[in-house]
């Protein structure tokens, strides 16, 4: 996580030094480019303007984050853990720039579909709601195959009962021929 938050700010850091007051400074023409963008707003700039409000709300999802990563680290699995570090990682260093800035550096620009300015931070947060949505499909499917595997595993033992009945039928008539 510490790593995460230390090339997050970075990055930020960087960027104000090279970008800050500079035009758009294209490094694939019209596809990528880095573009310094001061953002009041929430993730890819929603709730503009709503600093105290989303900080709020952030802050209480971090801890509430960090709480079940240390909580129940060892039932966790590896990919949630992942998930749990990178959304908390891009939580932090997001928090430190509207805490210290009052707004977030952004400066990752993907010009080729007119998309949001974001930061390294931001991208964090995605990849870790992503590896979330990629545990959470994981599970389902483990969870189904494990029920369809136990209702295999009883019908095939209800199935051998009725053969051994079937036997001890069969068995029953043989004895009751022969006498």
């Amino acid at each position: 996580m510490v790593s995460i938050v230390f090339a997050d700010q970075l990055t930020k850091w960087l960027a104000v030094i090279s970008l800050k007051g500079e035009e758009s400074f294209p490094f694939w023409e019209g596809v990528f480019h880095f573009t310094y963008v001061e953002n009041t707003g929430s993730a890819f700039g929603m709730l503009k303007d709503h600093r105290w409000v989303f900080m709020s709300v952030s802050t209480v999802v971090i801890v509430a984050a960090l709480l079940i990563f240390f909580i129940y680290y060892k039932k966790l699995t590896p990919l949630m853990r992942w998930a749990i570090s990178f959304l908390v990682a891009g939580g932090i260093g997001n928090m430190i720039d509207r805490v210290f800035l009052g707004y977030v550096v952004d400066f990752l620009d993907f010009t080729l579909i007119d998309f949001a300015v974001f930061n390294v931070a931001d991208s964090f947060v995605c990849i870790g709601a992503g590896l979330f949505v990629l545990w959470y499909v994981l599970d389902a499917v483990n969870e189904y195959k494990q029920k369809k595997t136990a209702s295999l595993a009883k019908a095939e033992i209800g199935d051998v009962k009725e053969i051994n009945d079937e036997e001890n039928i069969n068995i029953g008539n043989s004895a009751d021929e022969a006498t």
